[in-house]
């Protein structure tokens, strides 16, 4: 079977390659940092609310969801059962693949921009709301978070919903289409990013003691954090790959002479 780039996500993968490259030009760039922090930001709401989610839809509870004003994020859960821990454990790294994937995945589809744009900033939204605001005040007694943390959240949620909701209603439609691709790199390098610092803190000899989401999976499993680690590499490697050929690739049981993918020796 023949795997070919489809002529009307030319365009489209050629956009996915520029945001690709300026994202990773940014990465190298004195103070770059500083043009990057409200999407490091919304990525970090991304990891978080992974956890969130799949600790409720596992029949657990979240006390509460809190981003630092480092980049860095925690979600404070009680997963019901081993397998529920399991779960959110690795819905942080995943579901932030998951994420950049089906972004892909919904503008390949010719969903509008706009529209994804404006339902990101709703989901950030809520997600402030829920996690950050209500479930607090449920778990108020054995609230391990404290004020500032929350505060920063909250307005951290709300300047990235309402710029995402701004950006919906007011960009066109390029530069909208433009915004979407860009966020769903960012969600898909950051988190292989982000993975390998945590195999570096979890490997033998030079591993640390920071607290990882590769930790808590030791913690119940007795598996060292390396090996999830790995695993979960193969597991994103294995979802990047197949959100890409959904993005840019089109099957076809006949030869073609521009195939980018052969799996057959030509005749």
């Amino acid at each position: 079977m023949r795997h070919r780039i489809a002529e009307d996500a030319k365009p489209q993968l050629m956009l996915l390659l520029i945001a690709t490259v300026i994202t990773l030009v940014l990465w190298f760039l004195p103070f770059a940092d500083y043009l990057v922090y409200p999407i490091r930001l919304f990525v970090t709401f991304i990891h978080e609310s992974s956890h969130a989610l799949i600790a409720v839809l596992t029949g657990g509870s979240v006390q509460s969801l809190t981003i630092s004003s480092d980049g860095s994020g925690v979600v404070y859960s009680a997963p019901s059962g081993l397998i529920g821990g399991l779960l959110t454990s690795s819905a942080g790294y995943l579901g932030t693949t998951a994420f950049g994937v089906l972004l892909l995945y919904l503008i390949r589809r010719s969903f509008s921009p706009n529209k994804l744009l404006a339902a990101l900033g709703i989901f950030v939204g809520v997600m402030t709301v829920v996690f950050t605001v209500i479930s607090p005040m449920f778990h108020f007694l054995s609230l391990n978070t404290t004020f500032s943390s929350i505060a920063f959240t909250v307005v951290a949620g709300a300047v990235l919903a309402a710029g995402l909701i701004g950006l919906g209603i007011y960009a066109k439609d390029n530069v909208a289409r433009f915004a979407v691709a860009f966020l769903a790199v960012q969600c898909l390098l950051n988190a292989a990013l982000d993975l390998v610092n945590v195999f570096f803190i979890n490997a033998p000899l030079i591993g640390s003691d920071i607290q990882t989401d590769a930790g808590n999976m030791t913690a119940a499993t007795g598996i060292p954090g390396v090996l999830w680690v790995i695993i979960w590499m193969g597991i994103s490697l294995f979802m990047i790959s197949l959100g890409l050929r959904l993005y840019a690739v089109k099957q076809s049981k006949a030869a073609a002479d521009d195939s980018v993918f052969d799996n057959e020796s030509p005749s």
